[in-house]
């Protein structure tokens, strides 16, 4: 099995659900998925740096994320990820990250407006 069927989805969470800001989240769950077999393989929560503008985009980059489900972001934070080959998907609802992750591996992840205002 090739390598292109793995991708890390990174996501906010608050109080175990994802966050609405994801500047201002506690933690963020990342899930190691198998895209063939459309199933999750492994889940670690890590503690982001201090936010600050630019920090969270590049580090939640350098944990190997390859998307990040979230509810709003503010531009430059979109164009920071997309810099660093980070798919961004905005306007998540404030659900578990395996329902989240679960609909996007059945292709029946809605994305709403962007929350942020900045």
């Amino acid at each position: 099995m090739s390598n292109t069927t793995k991708i890390k989805i990174a996501i906010p969470l608050a109080e175990g659900k994802l966050c609405m800001h994801f500047g201002h989240c506690e933690t963020f769950a990342l899930f190691d998925v198998d895209l063939e077999q459309r199933k999750i393989i492994g889940r670690v929560d890590l503690t982001p740096p201090p936010h600050e503008p630019g920090v969270i985009p590049k580090w939640v980059a350098a944990q190997g994320a390859g998307l990040i489900l979230a509810g709003g972001m503010g531009q430059r934070a979109q164009d920071i990820f997309m810099e660093h080959k980070v798919r961004v998907m905005v306007g998540m609802p404030s659900e578990t990250p395996e329902a989240l992750v679960g609909q996007y591996l059945a292709g029946t992840l809605q994305a709403g407006a962007n929350v942020c205002d900045h």
